[in-house]
């Protein structure tokens, strides 16, 4: 007996929205928030909701998500359509602060516990874009992030390397002038060959 994708999909995120597991040490209680379909070709692997996200329950809903959707060349109505575009970051709740600023990690409990049985029932999925350290290490173990951002050439087809697009970036871009010339052409050529495909069948 075949259990039906969709449905199986549908039981898992409704788990997963469900969690409390980290609720204790959440700052702002739980709230997962991700977006999953089993006909996504695009899945988006980030760190963790920040606070404006954890507020509206939209994922990369904060100047972050801007910068990232202007290297994407993507307008929000492709970005948030969840029949072609999967976001599942790290942790699906805003950890907090740490005590000298910036966001704390992702919460290590989250993606065991979830990660796998999500991306088993997204059979689509045909490039994931690694976006910050976190995901990155959770995907290809520990190394300098700009190292594989620069050689994201190694890791296509199916992933693609990018630095976190907060306002941090902008002085790492202004030192790495490649990422404009080099990398972002070939990022949304990716991007645009993998939604194409949600329009085909899988060549498996």
């Amino acid at each position: 007996m075949h259990c039906d994708p969709a449905a199986l999909l549908a039981d898992v995120a409704a788990a997963a929205r469900d969690c409390r597991h980290c609720a204790s040490t959440l700052p702002l209680g739980p709230r997962p928030v991700f977006r999953v379909s089993t006909t996504a070709t695009l899945l988006i692997a980030g760190q963790a909701p920040g606070t404006k996200v954890h507020e509206t329950g939209i994922p990369w809903n904060d100047p972050s998500g801007e910068r990232l959707r202007r290297w994407l060349a993507m307008d929000a109505a492709t970005f948030y359509d969840e029949s072609r575009i999967a976001i599942l970051p790290m942790g699906f709740c805003y950890p907090g602060r740490l005590p000298n600023g910036g966001d704390a990690p992702p919460r290590p409990e989250c993606a065991p516990l979830w990660r796998n049985r999500l991306l088993a029932a997204m059979p689509s999925i045909r490039l994931t874009l690694l976006v910050g350290s976190y995901a990155q290490v959770h995907a290809l173990g520990r190394g300098p992030m700009t190292n594989r951002v620069r050689n994201f050439q190694a890791y296509l087809p199916d992933r693609f390397p990018l630095p976190h697009p907060s306002w941090r970036t902008t002085a790492w871009e202004r030192r790495n002038p490649w990422f404009e010339a080099e990398a972002l052409p070939a990022l949304r050529a990716a991007v645009t060959a993998s939604l194409l495909r949600s329009t085909q069948s899988p060549d498996r």
